[in-house]
């Protein structure tokens, strides 16, 4: 059985999806029916169960140095015997049931759409059609930053297929119809209404692996359980407004708060993965953050409008085109910028490849750039990409110094950055955002030349360094340590306090209890 894993109380829901026939949708305009059993009957036929299996290999076997429960030679030998029946067994094969709709045929050729995380690491996938017909599938694409998958299956059958509906004209109080598999029980009609839309759940959901890009989920209050994911939720037209994903709940059931991929957004990525195979999305290369209204005085700005660059990647269409940390992105490609989470879904979306105008906000005045657009994908397979969720997580858990993890500037760093030889220092690998060191423009990238408190100095060459450095500086009373740090070879000095305590967010992670089989 797949685990699914839960950050507080934040569940991603395996499940089945939903989708309406083309030509079949009802147009019933805003009135309100009596019931939804002649808009519900043309969609069962679009949604489809969808059945996984994954091997799970057989463990290395029992090391003798392992011992069972003390308690009599016959005992131990029982439990020794148990343990190695389960370590030395055959590879065993873990199931799981989640949901989909079709959303287009071509001749023989049927495409479906589900949510990755429902056959991430799958060896076999099987759909299950509503008249119970069983067919292979083989998967055309995944999009881990939204959490969408599109299969494809061959049969000579004329499918009823869904058509996407426009999420940008929802609006909160609206019907929505949810069709899944909740816990292997196929075809399950539930109805709710629109609780809010543009809910940003991104944070959430990258402790999770999950979706980063989707920042305005759909909420609903229509039942929707583990087995949900990949269905999709109709408006009373009987089209997609959006694909089940996740539930907020305490015990990965049902208490009236899912979340649904906006169709809009599903179409574009579904759209892509069926031309490609994988997305295609535009890079700035820069790392952002909201503007606060301390920010905002500090830096001249009247309206707390646009994104803060704290970091740029090397080598990325935001250094080349002149964009400098402390920049605040105001308009890219003739769009503002209302708030920084706008900026992925501007860029992402825009031409790659072509020259766009970019307004940022520096030293009191605007500035006009023009940057060429990257594309993310490839420059994630060249390593450009900064910390990932996963690396991120690990990161948090090494050994912190002032909210900073450093390492020994190497050979490879000083060719990759371009650092010469008088360079001293180490160099910094994750910055703390709890940390004064974040608030203060440190990043990872960046390189710790000094570090200066009153007449005790130290040029550091390896993270321990640091380490004996602040702690004799502690002992020594010092309740301030000014850095001098190069970034991107512009030196500054950072006064941080001795006395920062990182405030620990980690929350104790559950496994869900979605039924997969």
């Amino acid at each position: 059985m797949k685990n699914f894993f839960v950050k507080s109380i934040f569940v991603l829901i395996l499940g089945s999806a939903l989708c309406v026939g083309k030509g079949q949708a009802l147009s019933l305009g805003k009135s309100t029916p009596a019931d939804f059993a002649d808009i519900v009957a043309p969609l069962l036929p679009s949604t489809v169960n969808i059945w996984t299996s994954t091997e799970i290999k057989k463990a290395k076997p029992l090391d003798p140095s392992q011992r069972g429960p003390q308690g009599g030679q016959a005992l131990e030998e029982l439990f020794r015997q148990f343990l190695e029946g389960m370590q030395q067994g055959q590879p065993r094969k873990a199931n799981s049931l989640g949901s989909g709709f079709v959303i287009s045929q071509e001749g023989d050729t049927a495409y479906i759409v589900t949510c990755n995380h429902v056959i991430a690491g799958a060896d076999e996938i099987k759909i299950t059609l509503h008249d119970g017909t069983e067919l292979d599938a083989e998967v055309v694409g995944r999009d881990k930053r939204t959490d969408l998958a599109l299969l494809k299956v061959q049969t000579k059958k004329k499918l009823t297929v869904s058509t996407w509906g426009d999420s940008s004209k929802a609006r909160v109080g609206e019907w929505v119809i949810a069709i899944g598999n909740p816990f292997g029980l196929g075809s399950t009609v539930t109805t709710g209404i629109i609780s809010t839309i543009a809910r940003d759940i991104a944070a959430r959901s990258r402790t999770l692996g999950g979706a980063d890009y989707v920042s305005g989920y759909i909420q609903t209050d229509a039942p929707i359980n583990m087995g949900n994911s990949g269905g999709a939720m109709f408006d009373i037209s009987g089209k997609v407004l959006a694909v089940s994903t996740a539930i907020y709940s305490p015990n990965g059931g049902n208490i009236g708060i899912g979340f649904g991929i906006p169709a809009n957004l599903a179409k574009k990525v579904v759209d892509q993965l069926k031309k490609y195979g994988r997305t295609k999305r535009g890079w700035l290369g820069v790392r952002i953050q909201n503007i606060t209204p301390e920010i905002a005085e500090s830096l001249g700005l009247k309206e707390l409008k646009g994104a803060l660059v704290g970091d740029v990647s090397r080598k990325g269409p935001g250094q080349e085109a002149g964009i400098k940390t402390q920049d605040v992105i105001l308009t890219f490609n003739g769009q503002e910028v209302k708030e920084s989470k706008d900026l992925p879904h501007i860029v992402g979306e825009s031409e790659i490849g072509k020259d766009v105008p970019v307004v940022v906000w520096r030293n009191g005045k605007k500035v006009d750039l023009k940057v060429k657009v990257g594309e993310f994908e490839q420059a994630e397979k060249e390593g450009l990409i900064n910390l990932g969720p996963e690396l991120e997580e690990k990161m948090e858990k090494a050994q912190q110094i002032l909210g900073l993890v450093t390492r020994e500037v190497t050979a490879g760093i000083r060719e990759r950055y371009k650092l010469s030889d008088d360079v001293k220092g180490v160099f910094v690998t994750f910055v703390s955002p709890n940390s004064e060191a974040f608030e203060k423009f440190l990043r990872p990238g960046d390189i710790i030349q000094q570090l200066t408190s009153g007449t005790m100095k130290l040029v550091p060459t390896k993270p321990e360094d640091l380490q004996k450095f602040m702690e004799t500086l502690k002992k020594e009373g010092k309740k301030k340590v000014l850095l001098l740090v190069n970034s991107q070879g512009n030196l500054r000095y950072v006064a941080l306090s001795l006395e920062e305590k990182i405030e620990d967010n980690e929350e104790e992670s559950t496994p869900s209890k979605g039924n997969k089989k």
